[in-house]
C-alpha cells in the first residue's frame, strides 16, 4: 500500500524526491491535474503496467527549466510557445529518433522536486482510455496497492489538463486544448 503524505507537510518535497529517486512511483498534483510521476527513463515500464498503457503512446517529460528542454529538443520553439512556461503549456518536440512531449511546470512543490530528481515521467492518473481522477479517495482506491506514494493535495474538480501543442511538424498541431490560454498570435502559428 502507497504512504500517504500531505500535500502541505513541510517535508514532503524531500519525501516524494526520494521515493522517486530510488526508482519509485508516485501520485502527486502536478500544477494541473494529479500525475503519476516517475524518474525518466527508468520507470516508463512500471508507469505502463500500472497504467494498462501500451508502448505506442509516449509519456509527458518534466522538466525544471526551459534550458534543459530546449537541450534535450531538436525543435526550435517560437518565443511566443517560450513565453507560456513554465506553465501549463506541452509542447511535443523532435527528440533523438522520435518525438517527445515536454512540460516545464510552474507550481513551486513540482519544480523544487524536479530539482532534486531531474525529468520525469507524468500521465494522468487513470486506467488507460478513462478520465483521469480528481478526488483523493478515488485515486487512493484506484491505485494506493499500485504506487509507492500518494501526495494528498486534496480533491482537485473543475482542474484541465495540460495544452497540448505538437510542433515536430508545420504548421502546428494543437493536440488537446486545456490550461494554457493560448494568444491569437500562438492561434496563428497552428492549424
Amino acid at each position: 500500500m502507497a504512504t500517504i503524505i500531505a500535500g502541505t507537510d513541510a517535508n514532503a518535497a524531500v519525501l516524494l524526491s526520494s521515493c522517486l529517486n530510488e526508482k519509485g512511483i508516485a501520485i502527486a498534483p502536478c500544477d494541473t491535474i494529479y500525475g503519476i510521476l516517475g524518474c525518466a527513463p527508468r520507470t516508463e515500464t512500471r508507469i505502463r503496467e500500472i497504467k494498462g498503457r501500451g508502448e505506442e503512446k509516449p509519456f509527458i517529460l518534466l522538466h525544471a527549466t526551459v534550458e534543459s528542454v530546449l537541450a534535450a529538443a531538436d525543435t526550435e520553439v517560437p518565443a511566443p510557445l517560450l513565453a507560456l512556461w513554465p506553465g501549463p503549456l506541452t509542447l511535443i518536440l523532435k527528440a533523438g529518433i522520435g518525438k517527445t512531449g515536454f512540460r516545464v511546470p510552474a507550481d513551486s512543490f513540482l519544480l523544487d522536486v524536479l530539482k532534486r530528481t531531474g525529468p520525469l515521467f507524468s500521465t494522468s492518473v487513470n486506467r488507460s482510455g478513462e478520465t483521469p481522477l480528481w478526488r483523493i479517495a478515488d485515486i487512493t482506491a484506484a491505485f494506493g496497492g499500485n504506487v509507492d506514494m500518494i501526495v494528498d493535495g486534496g480533491d482537485l474538480p473543475g482542474k484541465r489538463p495540460s495544452t497540448i501543442i505538437d510542433l515536430s511538424e508545420k504548421p502546428f498541431t494543437i493536440l488537446r486544448h486545456g490550461a494554457a490560454e493560448l494568444s491569437d498570435e500562438v492561434l496563428g502559428l497552428c492549424k
